[in-house]
């Protein structure tokens, strides 16, 4: 199946600067893809480029196997059938939630119209104030008239730009799991940008870590968390420290921690000193086990503490440990470590 989205050894450039280099994925239909990073990374001016409103200086990019944009072409925005979902909203102050989410239905009946904004209102939530204006309506609920105004016309890519970032912290997963949801039930292929990665994790089949410019991982949320392939993606996915470690087999390697195994390493000689990622979730609290650590900080996160540890050499670890598990700082508590899949770098 030809995916819906290509990208092939894109780079972009504004102002003779290059924003962004040599960038390649791809992305199923009814996918929802995110490019995630820090502010800077170039990750908005890819989505630009995706829309149409910046060209491409090398490389290019399809759409349904159709070439939109090269070194020599570039298809107007209006012809990509793309939706797009600002960080401001850019709502229509002067018309109604049903206006606003309509205006893009030119050429249906009025009873289609109609049919159209009352499915998307419905399934975003927002039935009840399709006579009310913007104004009126909390930042959550206009951020869903939003989305339902770029879905209307069911574009065959919607793009989002840090469409939470405006929201309280507390909302910005929940909703971000709701429009999930909505493109699923509608079918819609999307590219979320976004700098947090609960938001991505939330939302995306596919995440892209970025950085000065650089694609450094296109992955399942899974794969980037377990698997990273670079110590920037480990680091920067999840939480997590490194630990010094030799390397015994392809299968096992000794740290401070006591030897640790999961999936096989590769292009790792015996004896080589490396870099082997913790997750807080590999380390588990156990009461029983003669290995134990110092609860230097704790944070409370609801059902589970995330406990910074020291070990009887120095080393820091952390651990997440189910609440009703309350240790005081200074205390002594005992720890063994799971790990399913073993993460080195070279050190």
């Amino acid at each position: 199946m030809t995916p819906l989205l290509e990208l092939h050894q894109l780079t972009v450039a504004l102002e003779r600067t290059v924003i962004v280099r040599l960038i390649s994925l791809q992305l199923e239909q009814g996918r929802i893809g995110c490019l995630l990073g820090p502010s800077g990374c170039g990750k908005t001016t890819l989505l630009r480029a995706i829309a149409g409103f910046e060209r491409a200086l090398e490389g290019e990019i399809r759409m349904g196997g159709e070439l939109v944009s090269d070194a020599r072409h570039c298809l107007p925005v209006e012809q990509r059938q793309v939706g797009m979902v600002f960080q401001d909203y850019a709502l229509f102050p002067h018309l109604s939630v049903r206006d606003n989410i309509g205006f893009g239905l030119r050429g249906l009946s009025a009873a289609a119209r109609t049919a159209r904004i009352e499915e998307l209102a419905g399934m975003l939530k927002i039935a009840d104030y399709l006579d009310v204006y913007p104004h009126r309506l909390s930042g959550g609920q206009q951020q869903r008239v939003a989305v339902a105004r770029a879905m209307a016309p069911k574009p065959r890519l919607l793009l989002l730009d840090e469409p939470f970032a405006s929201l309280d912290v507390e909302l910005r997963e929940q909703i971000a799991r709701e429009i999930r949801q909505v493109l699923k039930q509608d079918g819609i292929t999307a590219i979320l940008v976004s700098h947090n990665q609960y938001e991505a994790f939330a939302m995306a089949d596919e995440i892209g870590v970025m950085r000065a410019g650089e694609l450094l991982q296109w992955s399942t949320p899974f794969e980037l968390y377990h698997q990273p392939t670079c110590e920037y993606v480990a680091d920067f996915v999840g939480e997590g420290v490194f630990l010094e470690g030799r390397v015994l087999d392809d299968r096992r390697v000794q740290t401070s921690l006591g030897v640790l195994g999961g999936t096989e390493l590769h292009g790792f000689a015996v004896d080589t000193q490396v870099q082997v990622l913790i997750r807080p979730d590999d380390v588990i609290h156990d009461d029983d086990s003669p290995k134990t650590a110092r609860v230097l900080d704790k944070a409370f996160r609801g059902s589970q503490y995330l406990y910074t540890l020291e070990m009887p050499d120095g080393t820091h670890v952390l651990s997440l440990v189910p609440s009703h598990h309350r240790h005081a700082q200074g205390e002594m508590i005992g720890i063994h470590v799971e790990m399913d899949h073993l993460v080195a770098f070279p050190h």
